[in-house]
């Protein structure tokens, strides 16, 4: 391959993954993949996966390409499905179409697939080209990845504090540390995740809706999800008011469940529901136990606001993927809450370590993103 082939590789599959992109967030538990047929250098058909997983990002750019699309390559950020489950194969689709060579930026772990899209493009007689941006492929759907490999979704850990870490006053301010820019940046987050997810205490306390407030994104919400501790979150909350229009799902202990039954039968028919698992005989939050029991209910990217205790459990357990820390230039002092709570640490050698994959400034605030150190 030519150095000019493989920058032109390049430039239509990263134009392929921007538009898979567009599916982060509404898709689970698929994929988000995106496709770009292209003919003579001119891209003549585009697709991603669309809302709920269906129809895939080959058969919409196929559709968009038409007859055209014979003796054409297509570029697809994962490997072609190849089973029939509600649609045909999509390598199928890319073989009727009569394309000439298929570019593929990653393989799909999926038993149902794991190669045999390829193989079928393959004897079919169609030119396989693999491995173009893995990487950023790969980091796109991380989420779907984990819940085949490790059972659970992918964990965003999202913190917004002030310069010394804290995200309230020692009475509960927190309206706002950060600036206008920054919670639109964080309402943005929201929208490419599938769960959010908040302790029981941030959800009395603060009353959140935890929907995505941008405009013209507001159908991009994601599901709820409250982890209870002690204290029920009110019947009279945004939360459990809005339930029957966007799922709200809590978390909490069987004696706790027990104590509250009236309540939480109130909270049942508000369309809250609720699950009892996710605490150990000491009524201690298991959290790896509620993400597992998430993923099998279609869950591949969660996006986790707090409070202190929630995050602290997540660091604690190493289930944090990614760290995304917004800070503004205020500092409040130690009587105020801070971000992460103790975990307990007696030598440096036990920290919690990530590596900071990008840093930018948002207004007067900075925003650092972190991967897992691995």
């Amino acid at each position: 391959m030519t150095t000019i082939e493989e920058e032109n590789h390049t430039r239509f599959m990263r134009i392929a993954l921007n538009l898979a992109k567009r599916g982060l967030g509404i898709v689970s538990p698929n994929p988000a993949v995106g496709c770009v047929i292209v003919k003579n250098d001119q891209i003549i058909g585009r697709g991603w996966t669309q809302r709920g997983g269906r129809p895939h990002a080959e058969t919409e750019a196929l559709a968009r390409a038409g007859e055209s699309a014979k003796g054409s390559t297509a570029y697809v950020t994962l490997e072609p499905c190849a089973h029939q489950g509600v649609t045909p194969p999509c390598a199928s689709a890319l073989i009727e179409s009569g394309v000439e060579t298929v570019v593929v930026a990653v393989a799909d772990p999926d038993p149902r697939v794991d190669g045999g899209g390829v193989k079928m493009l393959e004897e079919a007689g169609i030119k396989v080209i693999f491995g173009i941006c893995g990487d950023e492929a790969s980091r796109l759907n991380r989420g779907f990845f984990l819940v085949l490999k490790n059972k659970r979704p992918l964990v965003t850990v999202k913190i917004a504090s002030s310069l010394d870490g804290v995200v309230s006053t020692k009475n509960g301010e927190s309206k706002w540390i950060t600036g206008k820019q920054s919670r639109d940046r964080g309402q943005l987050f929201r929208s490419n995740h599938d769960a959010i997810l908040v302790g029981g205490g941030t959800a009395i306390s603060d009353d959140p809706a935890l929907t995505c407030r941008l405009p013209g994104m507001e159908d991009r919400s994601p599901i709820r999800v409250v982890v209870i501790g002690q204290r029920m979150v009110s019947l009279d909350s945004q939360l459990v008011k809005t339930a029957k229009d966007l799922p709200v799902w809590c978390f909490m202990s069987s004696s706790v469940k027990e104590k509250n039954e009236d309540h939480c039968t109130k909270l049942v028919e508000s369309g809250v529901r609720i699950f009892t698992l996710g605490f150990n005989h000491l009524d201690r939050m298991d959290m790896n136990a509620i993400l597992k029991k998430l993923a099998k209910l279609g869950i591949t990217r969660l996006l986790v606001e707090g409070g202190p205790s929630v995050i602290t459990s997540l660091i604690s357990a190493d289930l944090v993927d990614q760290l995304i820390w917004f800070r503004a230039p205020v500092i409040i002092g130690a009587e105020g809450r801070s971000a992460i709570s103790n975990l307990g640490l007696e030598n440096l050698d036990q920290s919690k370590r990530f590596k900071r994959s990008s840093f930018r400034q948002m207004g007067n605030d900075v925003i650092e993103c972190f991967d897992r150190w691995s």
